[in-house]
């Protein structure tokens, strides 16, 4: 079984795709170019702060204009802690996944969940072709570094 076969599959094909972003807290340079290359593909509006907050934002579908705005955040950096005798380079390698026994795992890592789940359901929902209300999406930077980014937040 592959990350790609789990259900809901356009959020674990998401979560596969952050995964091999690395991302750790203060060097979220390359999630950035990630997030701003989906926002490119997707043609989802996106604003980038001076510390490196993305917002994207999609507009109501037709039909849900009327109703309130749902705002999302979720944080791009990892908490990147190994084995002893792992030798991954969280500035440089993906994580390296696989499945055992039905559950997710990483090889000498951590999985990078928190908060790569979050980003992986945000970018769905923001790939996604169901009826929504608008969609605000707020991707922040260094939260395993003391929520710099969330912190950074302007209205």
């Amino acid at each position: 079984m592959k990350i790609t076969d789990l259900k809901p599959e356009i959020v674990w094909k998401f979560f596969h795709q952050v995964t091999q972003v690395p991302r750790p807290s203060k060097k979220e340079g390359k999630m950035i170019e990630f997030l701003e290359s989906f926002a490119k593909q997707y043609k989802i509006a996106i604003k980038k702060d001076a510390v490196g907050n993305i917002l994207m934002s999609k507009p109501a579908t037709p039909g849900k204009e009327n109703l309130p705005t749902v705002v999302l955040q979720s944080h791009m950096d990892m908490v990147c802690e190994k084995n002893a005798d792992c030798t991954h380079d969280f500035d440089r390698d993906p994580i390296d996944l696989y499945i055992e026994n039905g559950i997710l795992k990483a090889r000498g890592t951590t999985l990078g969940a928190d908060d790569g789940m979050g980003c992986a359901y945000m970018l769905a929902l923001l790939d996604m072709d169901t009826p929504h209300p608008a969609l605000e999406c707020a991707f922040t930077v260094q939260e395993e570094a003391g929520l710099n980014g969330a912190s950074a937040l302007k209205p």
